[in-house]
């Protein structure tokens, strides 16, 4: 069987998960790991068979046994990497976004068209058995002509100032994976967005310039209307949760949860909370969407979610803050 050597750019949390996940396939290589903060974390490089590890990115880059990249970096570094990574013949998984700014974002599609690599972005939750159910209920019109799109996304925990201060704020850091789920499980473009968004969470959130709390209402080119409400405080765990109501029927995806178990007593009927948080949730997506890629990359088949998918999340983004801002709806035809 043959291999794809790979190297990760950033040993963060999600580029160790990335890494972890490469160093357990057959049909992977996991040849080097990049990291500003290498240094230190020799026990994990034991863990996952002693990659070859640099502070310089761009070694990975000029290594001529490596095949292909994962960026796994801060968003800010996402469009020099992929140009660099293209450039340099090597084919690229991004995690999302690939930038704050979509004129950024196609210049460096058309660079990865010209060099003719091979990119997939990391939109992990498409990957998600249940939530591909609901996208194929959908396109085999099981459920009739879709109406109403709901997504619940709620994190158990805010997280770090330091990251809300880099991060692109609620729309561009957590939200943008359901924009991209809106149009997956939908089937349709979004023509249109509307946002109301509060500091309901933490005042300093507020402070840092953006919010913890938002629903948004999305109108789709088929007609349907979506709601997206988000959330970066849910007491009682990570709440992932969808719902397509079409002319046929509906198709709903409940939470995960470690156990089924449902106990009832005198004092009430009890069950666990779900998972706690993403790793947990989508652990088995992650794995999906690294296989995908690679499979993809060895048999020269376009990635299952290419860089038009991550262009037009972000132009959802790029209208969501601008709506969240002017306090009205705003069309994607706009943000062109």
């Amino acid at each position: 069987m043959k291999t794809l050597n790979i190297g990760v750019i950033g040993a963060g949390r999600i580029g160790k998960l990335h890494a972890e996940n490469l160093a357990g396939m057959k049909s992977a290589r996991l040849h080097v790991v990049s990291d500003l903060f290498i240094r230190g974390q020799e026990q994990w490089v034991r863990d996952i068979g002693g990659p070859k590890t640099t502070e310089k990115y761009e070694d990975v880059l000029n290594d001529p046994e490596v095949e292909a990249v994962f960026i796994c970096s801060s968003t800010d570094t996402h469009v020099e990497m992929i140009e660099k990574a293209a450039l340099a013949g090597k084919h690229i998984f991004c995690e999302k976004p690939v930038s704050f700014d979509v004129k950024e974002t196609k210049r460096v599609m058309d660079v990865v068209r010209r060099t003719g690599v091979l990119l997939q972005t990391g939109f992990n939750r498409r990957f998600d058995a249940n939530f591909r159910k609901v996208r194929e209920l959908v396109s085999g019109g099981a459920l009739g002509e879709p109406h109403v799109v709901r997504i619940t996304s709620r994190d158990p925990s805010p997280p770090p100032y330091d990251y809300i201060r880099v991060s692109g704020g609620l729309l561009f850091d957590m939200a943008i994976h359901d924009f991209d789920m809106a149009r997956f499980l939908s089937g349709s473009e979004v023509e249109e967005v509307y946002v109301k968004g509060a500091v309901l969470v933490d005042p300093e959130i507020g402070r840092l310039g953006d919010i913890d709390t938002a629903v948004t209402t999305l109108t789709f080119a088929n007609g349907a209307i979506g709601t997206i409400d988000n959330s970066r405080s849910a007491a009682y765990g990570y709440d992932q949760r969808v719902e397509v109501f079409g002319s046929k029927g509906m198709v709903t995806v409940k939470n995960d949860f470690d156990h089924s178990a449902e106990w009832s007593t005198a004092d009430g009927v009890f069950g666990d909370k779900p998972k706690h948080f993403f790793l947990e949730r989508y652990q088995q997506a992650y794995k999906a969407e690294t296989e995908a890629f690679v499979r993809s990359v060895l048999e020269g088949k376009p990635t299952p979610v290419d860089g038009n998918d991550a262009l037009q999340a972000e132009r959802i983004a790029c209208a969501a803050k601008r709506s969240l801002l002017e306090g009205r709806p705003v069309k994607l035809s706009e943000i062109e």
